[in-house]
């Protein structure tokens, strides 16, 4: 297998809080978005086996992709079907973020150098990057296509058996994606294909900020990824008006919202 050029993360664990957000939490990663203005992951609806959240235009955000797993796993993120590090439209093949055993990060933007990002925010579809670079098709959705490392066979000894050439080789299960998965990076195109360019939202192109990350090698375990996890977006009340968000529900009821006890009326 060939080896991969990629990006490592710098190594500054983010704290973890509760995974109880967490979107579309598989065997290796669970993914989140954080609004940047209260630090808050955004609630995950869950419609028709897809996931979704509400995003307000103006509002910057950030992707939390956390490792699930005990080893090193190559990340690839896109942002409506636009590869995040490179500008590329985006192939589960290209580069990505290498995260530690149990590491977590927020990317909060597009790669601009080693260290600096334009921030991700929330937008008018016109004013989205991928629509001001010409390709607004999959504007809409968030993608993470995860790879597990290589790792070199331990050598084992034979154990000769007489019946050893009449035992059938024991079925292997396959964790590679169907082509079903492998299309939900490209679903919001049809979700979304009723709506105007002006009503829909994207994800722009916003102010540099600071972001440092080194180069690595990672070599793949397998030339498909093992998992992708992929999260659509749209503004509140397009997601009502679909269906996704319940009529009348704005938030949830709070147990303690404070004072004493008012007479009835």
């Amino acid at each position: 297998m060939n080896k991969w050029k990629t990006l490592l993360t710098a190594l500054v664990m983010v704290t973890m809080a509760t995974m109880s957000t967490m979107a579309n939490a598989g065997q290796l990663a669970g993914v989140s978005i954080i609004s940047q203005s209260t630090g808050e992951r955004l609630p995950i609806w869950r419609h028709q086996g897809n996931s979704y959240v509400a995003g307000k235009p103006g509002e910057r955000y950030a992707v939390e992709i956390t490792n699930k797993t005990g080893g090193r796993i190559l990340s690839v993120l896109s942002v409506d079907g636009v590869n995040v590090l490179t500008g590329a439209t985006a192939s589960p093949q290209q580069s990505g973020y290498v995260l530690a055993g149990r590491q977590p990060v927020e990317v909060k933007g597009w790669r601009k150098s080693m260290d600096e990002v334009a921030a991700f925010y929330f937008t008018q579809l016109p004013d989205s990057y991928a629509a001001r670079t010409g390709r607004p098709d999959n504007v809409g959705v968030i993608g993470v296509a995860l790879f597990r490392e290589y790792k070199e066979p331990v050598p084992v000894e034979p154990l000769y058996s007489r019946r050893a050439e009449a035992a059938a080789p024991a079925p292997v299960a396959s964790n590679s994606p169907s082509a079903e998965t492998m299309g939900n990076l490209a679903k919001s195109k049809s979700d979304l294909a009723e709506k105007s360019m002006d009503a829909r939202i994207g994800t722009g192109h916003g102010e540099r900020i600071d972001s440092s990350v080194k180069n690595t090698d990672f070599r793949r375990a397998s030339p498909q990824p093992e998992e992708i996890i992929s999260i659509q977006y749209d503004t509140y009340a397009h997601l009502v008006a679909r269906g996704i968000i319940p009529r009348g529900r704005h938030q949830d009821a709070n147990p303690f919202p404070g004072g004493f006890v008012p007479d009835p009326n």
